[in-house]
C-alpha cells in the first residue's frame, strides 16, 4: 500500500492536535478523481472544525484531514469520470464532510473539480475556491446584487472580502469596504469606491442607505449593520444567521449562506482571472508541516488576502 504525508486531527482541540504523519494514500471511487495536491488554502473553517465548533452541524469521522481548498494535478480517475483526465491541472472546494487537502493526495468527486486558472501557479489557485465561491454565492445567489446598487463589505481586505470587493465592482455596484487604515490603499486598488477605518470610525456613522451588507464578522457588527440598510435592503451573513424578525423590524431582508461546491462558478472565476479581471491575494505561504502555524495566523485575523500551504 502506497503512503503519503498528511496533517490529521485525531481529536478536537487546539493547534497541538494537528499531527503531520504518514498514512495510506487514498484511491478514487466511482465518479471521483485522485488529485496530487500542490497547494492547500487555509480558511477559518479549518480551525473551527479542528476546535469542534461544527461537529453538531456535520458528522465528522476522526481521524480527519482538514483543508477544503485545493490546487493540484489529476493523478488518476475512478470509473465513470468523463470530464477530467490524468495530468489535468485543477482546483476545487471539496466536500467539508470528507478528508481535506492538508495532504499529498486527496480524493474529490469529479462534480466538485474544475480546471484551474491557466495564468496562476498552484499556490495562488489554491487561495481561490472557498473564499471566492463564498463571496459569489453571498452577493449574487443570495443578495442578488445588481449594477448600480451600493454594497457594504465588512472585513473587506480579508480572504472573502478581497474577492467580494472585486466581484461587486465587476457587477457594476458601488463598493464600500471596512478595513484598518493600512489596508485602505489596497482596497482602492481592488476597486473599492469608499473605505471606512473601523478602528477609528463607527461604520454606521459613516454609511447610510446601502442596498446590501455582506457580513463576514457577525456579532456586534451584524447588529450595527441593520441601520445602514435602506428600506427593502438585504443583509447576507456568511457566519451567524441573521434574525428574520429583526430584519422585518427594520424593513429589510436577510439570508445566511454556507458555501457550496460549484464547478460552473469555479469555471467563471477562472475565466475572470485569466482575462485579468480578478486578482488573487496571497499574503503568507508555509510548508504543509507548518499547518498549525498557518491556522493560528488565520485565526488571528488581519491577514490581507489568503494563507496557503505549499505541498509540492
Amino acid at each position: 500500500m502506497e503512503t503519503m504525508k498528511a496533517v490529521r486531527i485525531h481529536k478536537f482541540g487546539g493547534p497541538e492536535v494537528l499531527k503531520y504523519e504518514d498514512i495510506p494514500r487514498p484511491e478514487p471511487g466511482s465518479g471521483e478523481v485522485l488529485i496530487r495536491v500542490h497547494a492547500a488554502g487555509v480558511n477559518p473553517v479549518d480551525w473551527k472544525i479542528r476546535e469542534g465548533h461544527l461537529k453538531q452541524m456535520m458528522n465528522f469521522s476522526l481521524p480527519l484531514i482538514p483543508g477544503w481548498d485545493v490546487s493540484g494535478v489529476v493523478e488518476s480517475a475512478g470509473a465513470g469520470v468523463t470530464r477530467l483526465k490524468k495530468g489535468d491541472e485543477v482546483y476545487s472546494r471539496p466536500d467539508l464532510a470528507r478528508n481535506g487537502s492538508y495532504a499529498q493526495y486527496i480524493v474529490v468527486r469529479e462534480s466538485e473539480v474544475a480546471l484551474k486558472p491557466k495564468s496562476l501557479d498552484h499556490v495562488h489557485a489554491a487561495a481561490i475556491p472557498l473564499a471566492a465561491l463564498t463571496a459569489w454565492q453571498a452577493l449574487f445567489d443570495a443578495a442578488k446584487l445588481a449594477a448600480g446598487q451600493t454594497v457594504l463589505i465588512h472585513a473587506a481586505a480579508g480572504g472573502v472580502g478581497s474577492f467580494a470587493v472585486q466581484l461587486a465592482k465587476l457587477k457594476g455596484a458601488r463598493v464600500i469596504g471596512t478595513a484598518s487604515k493600512r489596508n485602505h490603499d489596497f482596497l482602492m486598488e481592488l476597486g473599492a469606491d469608499e473605505t471606512v477605518d473601523y478602528t477609528s470610525t463607527r461604520f454606521e456613522d459613516a454609511v447610510r442607505n446601502v442596498d446590501v451588507v455582506l457580513d463576514t464578522i457577525s456579532g456586534e457588527t451584524q447588529q450595527r449593520s441593520w441601520k445602514v440598510l435602506k428600506k427593502g435592503g438585504f443583509l447576507v451573513s456568511i457566519l451567524q444567521p441573521p434574525s428574520p424578525e429583526e430584519a422585518a423590524a427594520h424593513g429589510v431582508r436577510c439570508a445566511h449562506t454556507f458555501v457550496q461546491p460549484n464547478v460552473s462558478q469555479l469555471a467563471e472565476l477562472a475565466a475572470l482571472i485569466d482575462t485579468g479581471k480578478l486578482k488573487t491575494i496571497v499574503e503568507t505561504v508555509l510548508p504543509l508541516a507548518e499547518a498549525a502555524q498557518a491556522q493560528e495566523l488565520n485565526k488571528g485575523g488581519h491577514t490581507r488576502g489568503k494563507i496557503v500551504l505549499r505541498v509540492v
